[in-house]
């Protein structure tokens, strides 16, 4: 389990230092940021996009501007790996333009997650396909097409299939129930034979369960200290006591589906 903190700390060092407080509270495997260089990965002439706007209070800002706001800088990262490593939760992040991809193997991490939006930057593939060992590809927006090309990058540097694990993904904040597409993630597996999970952006908890019964080995979820705060993500995130219930009815589905798949009587059962 993925809680992705993202940009919900505002930019505000002591906000990622309370996140990674609810994420080891709550029983997460991995906490994840963001890694970028605004200027390397956003147009000065980009608009934000309308959930953006709506959650920001401010249509005349640029991208460029808000996400300027959000960057986490080398010092930073350095401090959040360190507090991390003192809550024992791992330290995850998502590299957004090439010198990021190089920071982060430079701290000796073996497993890359590629975002939605790199799926086709061919430069980018390449580059983390020789730098990492594992990758995790998300693909919201993205045709069958488009992911069998980015696999093909991983594969042909070497990297097995069984290091890849291809998350299902819609990238509309917030999902509607209806554009989910649970059976997507499932079709995903028969065509690439990976390992399969989910990236949710739907409201509420129900949707990534769902994911983890059909099979989904990683789910990632947007959590949040408040959803209230000002910023582009935080009205489709779980606060804290939402994040700690997903966390308990995914165990209890491992639990649920680790059987033997044979009926017979249970343990609990003979008596």
């Amino acid at each position: 389990i993925i809680a992705e903190a993202g940009v919900n700390h505002n930019g505000n060092i002591e906000n990622a230092f309370k996140l990674i407080d609810a994420a080891a509270e709550a029983g997460v495997d991995y906490i994840k940021f963001q890694t970028f260089n605004s200027e390397k990965v956003v147009s000065k002439f980009a608009k934000k996009a309308d959930y953006q706007m709506q959650n920001t209070g401010s249509s005349n800002e640029s991208q460029l501007e808000m996400v300027r706001k959000l960057e986490l800088s080398v010092m930073q990262h350095e401090q959040l790996i360190a507090y991390c490593k003192k809550k024992n939760i791992e330290f995850f992040s998502t590299a957004f333009d090439l010198d990021s991809l190089e920071y982060l193997n430079t701290k000796g991490f073996e497993l890359v997650k590629i975002p939605s939006g790199e799926i086709t930057n061919l430069p980018y593939l390449r580059k983390a396909a020789s730098l990492f060992k594992k990758v995790i590809l998300s693909t919201g927006m993205a045709t069958i097409d488009e992911i069998k090309d980015a696999i093909n990058v991983f594969t042909e540097a070497g990297i097995e299939k069984k290091q890849i694990t291809i998350l299902h993904c819609n990238t509309e904040y917030p999902t509607p129930m209806e554009d989910v597409n649970l059976f997507a993630m499932i079709h995903i597996q028969k065509i690439f034979g990976t390992k399969i999970g989910y990236s949710d952006h739907t409201l509420g908890i129900e949707v990534p369960i769902a994911a983890v019964a059909l099979g989904a080995t990683i789910i990632e979820k947007h959590f949040t200290l408040d959803k209230n705060m000002e910023g582009p993500d935080h009205k489709a995130s779980l606060e804290p006591n939402e994040l700690k219930s997903m966390v308990l009815a995914i165990r209890n589905i491992e639990k649920a589906i680790s059987g033997s798949g044979v009926k017979e009587v249970s343990n609990s059962e003979r008596k």
